[in-house]
């Protein structure tokens, strides 16, 4: 267990750099006076970055093995904090971002199919949590720091390359067996669509949604005038709406079938988003409490598809399911903050509002149908719900081919 907690303080300290650079570079580029359409083309370069590490994190873990790739992925993001740390130059920090992109992603495959292999059934679950809840905190904190630093210089980058660094320790210094070479995970869409319509649906509305609400949020809030300590305090506040909110739906769900979760999730979003979209320009305080709300919600579709999902898979579909629903989530993150950008650059950054209403009431309504379409046939038994964030990609079980006689590792 000491082994298995050096990887999870690995990704909290990895988490805490993030955050700090999630909200330093629209507040930065604000400062600089830069157009905020520049701030959405990073964040859509950053999406891109995560189809590759998709794509390509197999390939380098049966190369050197998961502790190696992981310290491969720190080097990565130490190199895009320092690219950014250089001075503002927007053009350089899409690359810079989508490197971070691409690393993240993979750090995020090797982490969870690491723990994975390491524990058992009886207590994945309770793994698993304590590691997103660390993770979805140190987001938080590392957010918050931002508005104690002097923006005008390179102290942001700088810390986040430290905690980055840091989090090489105690992966280095595991003891923790490392799992066997993977043979890789097909991507089969059609095949995880017969499998879960509700779970890969999901997985495409959360990836834009948690980009347009997680990513866009800072920059309307710096193009709208808030302080940098604001902005700090509202990115350090929306994390804590994923804990919040996704034990209670989580409770609920495994007593029920987890579509319905799904439609009140999905409704609250739309309810948050037209409250965020009303109220824009409110007291801090009253923003604060709405992206509480729309965060948190928003997130938990995350975790309720992807429990939905893992309901209604065999063993034997486990890997290409969880690879398909991980590319599926991608490419939304790649897709729609590329179309929240132009959109910003016609209406302004309150495009995002809508953007993020829109896709919810779609997956609310399909979830609905589904519903109606399926009443005549009795739910399945539902496994266990484990909180997630979809600041997180889906565990994909690296470690164990389709025919591997292992147990599941979900």
């Amino acid at each position: 267990m000491i082994a298995v907690a050096g990887v999870i303080l690995a990704m909290a300290l990895v988490a805490i750099g993030n955050g700090l650079m999630f909200a330093y570079i629209p507040v930065r580029l604000g400062a600089e006076g830069y157009d905020p359409t520049w701030a959405g083309m990073i964040l859509t370069g950053l999406s891109a970055g995560g189809i590759a590490g998709c794509l390509l994190t197999a390939w380098l873990v049966r190369r050197v093995g998961h502790a190696r790739a992981f310290m491969v992925f720190s080097a990565l993001i130490v190199l895009s904090n320092a690219i950014v740390g250089a001075g503002t130059f927007p053009l350089v920090w899409i690359g810079a971002r989508a490197l971070y992109g691409f690393a993240i992603c993979g750090m995020f495959v090797v982490a969870q199919s690491w723990l994975n292999d390491a524990v058992g059934n009886a207590v994945r679950g309770r793994v698993m949590a304590i590691f997103y809840v660390c993770y979805i905190v140190g987001l938080g904190v590392g957010s918050y720091l931002m508005g104690f630093l002097d923006i005008s210089a390179a102290a942001a980058p700088i810390l986040g390359i430290a905690f980055t660094a840091l989090s090489i320790l105690p992966v280095g210094l595991t003891t923790l067996r490392q799992p066997p070479p993977p043979e890789g995970a097909a991507v089969a869409i059609r095949e995880a669509w017969r499998i879960s319509p509700v779970g890969v649906a999901g997985m495409l509305a959360v990836g834009g949604l948690s980009m347009m609400i997680a990513g866009f949020a800072p920059i309307h809030a710096t193009a709208s005038g808030y302080s940098q300590q604001q902005v700090a305090t509202l990115m350090f506040a929306m994390p804590l709406g994923t804990l919040l909110f996704q034990i209670p739906f989580g409770w609920i769900s495994d007593r029920t079938d987890r579509r319905y979760v799904l439609i009140a999730a999905s409704l609250l979003v739309v309810v948050a988003g037209i409250a965020a979209s009303r109220f824009d320009g409110a007291t801090i305080t009253v923003m604060i409490l709405i992206y509480i709300v729309w965060s948190g919600a928003s997130e938990s579709i995350y975790s309720l598809a992807s429990a939905h999902a893992n309901d209604r898979a065999s063993r034997d579909d486990m890997v290409t399911l969880s690879s398909s629903m991980l590319f599926a989530w991608s490419v939304s993150g790649f897709v729609v903050p590329g179309i929240g950008t132009a959109l910003t650059a016609i209406y302004g950054t309150q495009a995002f509002m809508v953007v993020a209403i829109v896709i919810a009431a779609i997956y609310c309504a399909f979830v609905f149908w589904r519903v109606l379409r399926a009443r005549a046939v009795p739910p399945e038994e539902t496994g266990s719900f484990q909180p997630m964030t979809a600041q997180a990609p889906l565990p994909v079980e690296l470690a164990f081919s389709p025919t591997d006689d292992t147990p599941s590792r979900q």
